[in-house]
């Protein structure tokens, strides 16, 4: 996709130091949580690195990596599970650009980080205050940054699709509200507000202006964002905040002590891990010792609200666009393009010029994923 990005740049005539933007492309959170992966770890880590050095040399002012947590949250994990989990992708992907001989402050302001805001009110603000505790002392202590930028950790926030209820779907707005009021009081920098009805659907136009409406009023009405850590120096925030920070850094030497976040994936300690805790949540739901209104608690009728339905023309459209592609392009330069990615893939230099190359020849991305599988092969989907 940043490929693709690039070659209309080119087309354009606009020069890639000029473009800005995130990619998340954080592969480790896709083995941990997601499971939406199709190369083995260290091919997939080769194209991530790649991805990140290339854009540090190349595209200046691009983030080319956000390091996500919320894929993690939303698979069951815990607050500080989710913490420690996000921070040691982290830790892995600076140490290996490290290795690499990338020099941390040259890389290090191109990193950012996505995580989730969930309901547990100050849970959540500590979290994300705790995460920038850890990153900055591990930057500047372990990693030797000298640039105050380096020790950062730029974050945008998510507000928790997984506590969005299919029953009583308009009480999601205050839940909303609360979980976009919890990530701008712990630091975000970015937020995205998820609709009432994701329960059900995809979201409606009303159901998205309402979302965007309860940051807008976060942001412009409630005085919030007038600091930088509104709630610093509270008792309670504080000591739970150090917490945090205490837990999360035993669940992040666990995993250095199995060799680092990629042998721990491959021995199912994140897959385990998720697992007792999601049960564990789903055990205190049906006892109730977690309250849910509408769903085991202040159950009641409510009329569902209108919802998202898309036709399936837009499939058809699409796959017919592809087709006229395929007859209107020079094939031999799609085929010749192919050839080199996959003599690239078999070497060690970076994939992303090659990639490129097959791109502006209009190879689609299931011929350049296809042809990078001849050389890096599959991977299964881990079990519990």
């Amino acid at each position: 996709m940043l490929a693709m990005y690039l070659a209309v740049a080119d087309k354009q005539q606009v020069p890639w130091k000029r473009l800005r933007g995130t990619l998340q492309t954080d592969i480790l959170k896709e083995y941990i949580a997601q499971n939406e992966y199709l190369y083995p770890p260290e091919p997939s880590m080769r194209l991530v690195l790649d991805t990140i050095e290339f854009c540090v040399q190349s595209v200046p002012r691009w983030y080319p990596i956000s390091i996500s947590g919320y894929h993690i949250r939303e698979a069951g994990a815990s607050a500080v599970q989710e913490l420690a989990f996000t921070l040691a992708d982290g830790v892995d992907y600076v140490e290996r650009l490290a290795a690499r001989g990338l020099a941390v402050d040259d890389f290090a302001p191109h990193l950012s980080f996505f995580f989730d805001a969930h309901n547990y009110f100050f849970e959540e603000i500590a979290k994300l205050r705790a995460a920038r505790r850890i990153w900055a002392r591990f930057m500047k202590e372990t990693m030797g940054a000298k640039r105050e930028i380096s020790w950062m950790l730029p974050m945008h926030c998510q507000t928790a699709g997984v506590s969005l209820s299919a029953q009583q779907p308009m009480t999601n707005l205050i839940r909303v509200a609360y979980q976009g009021l919890a990530a701008v009081l712990g630091g975000t920098q970015s937020l995205h507000t998820n609709s009432f009805d994701e329960a059900l659907a995809l979201p409606t136009d009303q159901a998205v202006m309402l979302a965007l409406r309860t940051q807008q009023i976060i942001g412009l009405e409630t005085g919030v964002t007038d600091t930088a850590d509104p709630l610093g120096g509270s008792y309670y925030v504080e000591s739970l905040t150090n917490e945090m920070e205490r837990q999360a850094g035993e669940l992040m030497k666990r995993i250095k002590e199995q060799g680092g976040v990629v042998p721990a994936l491959e021995r199912g300690f994140f897959h385990r891990e998720i697992a007792e805790t999601a049960y564990r949540y789903e055990v205190d739901l049906a006892t109730r010792r977690r309250k849910v209104v509408g769903v085991n608690v202040l159950k009641g009728q409510e009329r569902l609200p209108p919802i998202l339905k898309i036709h399936s023309d837009v499939e058809e459209k699409q796959i017919e666009a592809v087709r006229r592609l395929r007859a209107s392009r020079d094939n031999a330069a799609v085929s010749r393009s192919l050839a080199a990615l996959e003599d690239e893939a078999r070497g060690a230099g970076n994939l992303l010029p090659p990639i490129l190359a097959c791109v502006k020849a209009y190879a689609t991305l299931g011929e350049i994923v296809d042809r990078l599988k001849v050389v890096f092969g599959e991977y299964p989907v881990l079990q519990s």
